[in-house]
């Protein structure tokens, strides 16, 4: 059985994490994981130094934690792949399939209307994720559930509490969209759960697993891990 992170942030692409790849890598590796999905938070609003350059430079910027995630993969024996985290109003969704070249193409995406630009990423074969669709938090001014832009839901995210994971299974179910989940770890959290993607055969790359995911011959995991120090 092989076991894949998707959903996980490192410094300085994400504001809010507290890890760089290379650790991400070192704790993945050490926790037996196959391997690891890097999806930072898309041209993060909370680094205005990022938000200030031309979006040419931001992209280059925002992919270089994934691309020193690969290199200190390829030195332990880690497979990393390429995510992203596209934001709408603190409403979340995990994109997989699509790469740096695609999104340097793109430049009208920054700013595009939420439907549109999940309508997009699908046209050009990426999985679309609404990650913990029910998070409650200050900043949160109300939930937003998108089930006709989607095709997945994260039934259980490591980070969220068991009624928000309960109501994001009720989500999927009544929708009929495949179930998800993933860590969504920043680096240092105080408990030591952790969730994924687990699949009988090795991922091969980024439109492979959208293929598996698709397919249903994913399957959710949780597990307990000590946190990194």
């Amino acid at each position: 059985m092989y076991l894949y992170e998707t959903h996980l942030h490192t410094a300085p692409a994400s504001g809010c994490a507290r890890w760089s790849a290379a650790q991400a890598v070192r704790y993945y590796k050490d926790a037996g994981y196959a391997g690891i999905f890097i999806t930072n938070h898309f041209l993060d609003d909370d680094i205005p130094a990022l938000r200030a350059l031309p979006y040419e430079e931001q992209i280059r910027l925002y992919f270089k934690d994934y691309e020193d995630a690969l290199s200190a993969g390829r030195e332990v024996g880690l497979a990393v792949f390429c995510g992203v985290e596209l934001s709408y109003e603190k409403t979340d969704f995990l994109i997989y399939g699509l790469d740096k070249a695609w999104y340097l193409a793109h430049p009208e995406i920054d700013g595009m209307p939420v439907k549109a630009l999940l309508a997009l990423v699908r046209e050009n074969g990426a999985l679309v994720v609404h990650a913990h669709p029910f998070r409650e938090a200050r900043s949160i001014d109300h939930i937003r559930l998108y089930p006709r832009s989607v095709q997945a839901v994260e039934v259980y995210n490591a980070n969220r509490s068991e009624f928000e994971n309960r109501q994001a299974q009720w989500y999927a179910q009544s929708y009929g969209l495949i179930p998800f989940a993933g860590s969504d770890i920043h680096g240092k959290e105080s408990h030591g759960n952790r969730g994924g993607m687990r699949s009988q055969t090795p991922i091969t790359d980024e439109q492979d697993f959208v293929k598996k995911v698709l397919a249903g011959e994913l399957q959710v995991f949780h597990k307990v891990l000590l946190s990194i120090e």
